[in-house]
């Protein structure tokens, strides 16, 4: 087990790094009160870095290969995303709700891409700068949502 573990502890430390990041901005979101919490930003960091992992190991194996381009998996990774944000997406009344979910969640999954390529500081940075807008935004939008339709929070029902 342990020549397992520091035969792959790059491997390792990318997916640790990588589930870490996104189960912080899930908190927040836990925090904020929506659905898309720890777990799902979790896993969605966690397997972008993953296809970013299998990427590079194809290249290692395959690299010889004429007109391979392993960059296609980390352009999937982001329309596969895509779908997942499209689905956090919905119409209540005449409000749409859930933009901030899917925008955080394609984020999340270019955390999990910087992690697996091994930018760790590109990953903790962006994370960082992700956890800002979503406080301070969070913080400066209140007001602004009372001054001009007078609700803090859409209705629930």
């Amino acid at each position: 087990m342990y020549e397992f573990l520091t035969q792959n502890s790059d491997l390792i430390l990318k997916l640790v790094l990588a589930v870490g990041l996104g189960m912080i901005i899930g908190a927040e979101r836990i925090l904020a009160h929506k659905e898309a919490g720890m777990k799902t930003h979790a896993l969605v960091s966690l397997g972008s870095a993953l296809f970013i992992i299998i990427s590079e190991m194809i290249v290692l194996k395959y690299g010889d290969i004429g007109g391979f381009d392993p960059t296609r998996i980390a352009s999937q990774v982001i329309v596969g995303i895509g779908f997942l944000g499209a689905g956090s997406i919905i119409f209540q009344g005449n409000r749409l709700l859930g933009l901030t979910t899917a925008g955080g969640l394609w984020v999340t999954a270019g955390i999990g891409m910087a992690t697996g390529f091994g930018f760790y500081g590109l990953a903790i940075i962006t994370t960082f700068i992700v956890l800002l807008v979503l406080v301070l935004m969070n913080i400066l939008e209140r007001p602004i949502r009372r001054m001009f339709d007078g609700v803090d929070k859409p209705e629930a029902k």
